[in-house]
């Protein structure tokens, strides 16, 4: 074993290799000796739910065995979330991962395939009309892919239509937000014919109790118009980590626009990708009504409680981004030696939040997660210094 000298070291820092990895916040709890509250992620502000923890702590007890290779009976409790009674009949298009992560490969890998097999030489990619383009892992995960697979990268103010589109919405971390109609409008207008689609509606969940009508997933008819009339192949993807605070289980599903489009991206996923405990999670949170109802009734409330205590430091030049129903505050604060400070004041508090310079490359913003009024607090005395 290596000692742990100061060359090797881990620290918040370092815990990222520039080269070959995308960074992502949520890592300077582990090296914060004073920790409150993690400000840095947009999970849950409940916490993880805890029947569904309790659950996938007794599912431990059985890491002595494979998990389900079919992902059942968690796929079909998930489906029957996501449509209800009558989830029998899409759930053949649900495939569950190890975090959005892993599907977003599938996705990608599959859809370069398709391109091959077109002969298109050197297929294109194009992200959302946002000024940041970040999917789950919140630092352009959707563009590395593309790029590992070889796609030419366009600008998303670029009007040509793409072999592959790919849109997080809600964005994060700006906070923009298609309702479905302008969003249908906008991969029509993006991709081309027979090409690919992934819409990340990780952060949609929260828009309210009527979620799913604002949502893809109940838009059947529009995929399978899609795919039979113009050969295009939609993809809605989810990381269920944020909505359900359970980060370090690594959960995720797609939704293909077939069950023949699932089949295959199931050909080219390493067997047994979700774990046992994180399976027996999904089965058990999807019935937690009550936690969800809580979600819905305090997120919006507790963000623009946060959005009021920041107002009250005085920076009236300060803009606040991002739609009401969000778990987080985008934050301009318009200076980029007194976002660096605010960043700093933050973590010696133990409350550290997110920079908006790595990943991101917006260098006066922070992300703020949605808190407790506690918590939020804490946050709000270490910045009353910020000048």
């Amino acid at each position: 074993m290596l000692a742990n000298t100061d060359n090797n070291k881990t620290t918040a820092n370092n815990v990222w290799d520039a080269k070959t990895q995308t960074f992502h916040g949520g890592q300077e709890h582990r090296f914060i000796n004073n920790f409150v509250e993690d400000f840095s992620v947009t999970t849950n502000y409940l916490g993880t739910p805890c029947k569904a923890l309790e659950a996938a702590k007794e599912a431990i007890s059985d890491i002595h065995h494979y998990p389900a290779a079919n992902q059942e009976p968690a796929k079909s409790c998930l489906a029957e979330f996501l449509w209800g009674s009558g989830y029998r009949e899409h759930h053949g298009r649900l495939l569950m991962g190890n975090g959005a992560s892993e599907l977003i490969d599938l996705v990608v890998r599959k859809a370069l395939l398709s391109c091959e097999q077109r002969n298109i030489k050197k297929p294109t990619w194009k992200g959302s009309p946002w000024n940041v383009q970040v999917g789950n892992v919140e630092g352009r995960e959707y563009q590395r892919s593309a790029e590992t697979n070889g796609f030419e990268i366009l600008d998303p103010a670029n009007p040509e239509k793409a072999d592959m589109i790919c849109i997080v919405n809600p964005c994060n971390p700006t906070g923009d937000y298609f309702s479905v109609e302008p969003l249908k409008k906008w991969i029509r207008d993006n991709v081309k014919s027979n090409g690919c689609v992934i819409v990340d509606e990780s952060m949609q969940p929260w828009h309210s109790a009527d979620f799913r009508n604002d949502s893809l997933i109940s838009e059947h008819a529009y995929t399978r118009e899609m795919f039979e009339k113009e050969g295009v192949s939609v993809h809605v993807m989810h990381s269920w980590t944020k909505i359900w605070s359970c980060t370090g289980l690594r959960v995720g599903s797609v939704i293909c626009p077939t069950a023949q489009h699932c089949e295959a991206l199931r050909k080219i996923q390493v067997p047994w990708s979700v774990n046992g405990p994180a399976l027996k999670f999904v089965e058990t949170v999807v019935n937690d009504d009550e936690y969800l109802q809580k979600t819905w009734s305090n997120t919006t409330r507790l963000r623009a409680w946060l959005i009021e205590q920041l107002k009250s430091l005085g920076h009236l030049d300060w803009e606040y981004h991002g739609k009401a129903f969000l778990s987080w505050v985008w934050l301009d604060m318009k200076n980029e030696d007194l976002a660096e400070k605010a960043i700093d004041l933050a973590r010696a508090a133990g409350v550290p939040v997110r920079s908006g310079k790595p990943g991101y490359q917006c260098n006066s913003f922070v992300r703020v997660a949605v808190r407790r009024e506690s918590e939020v607090q804490v946050l709000i005395d270490a910045w009353k210094s910020l000048e």
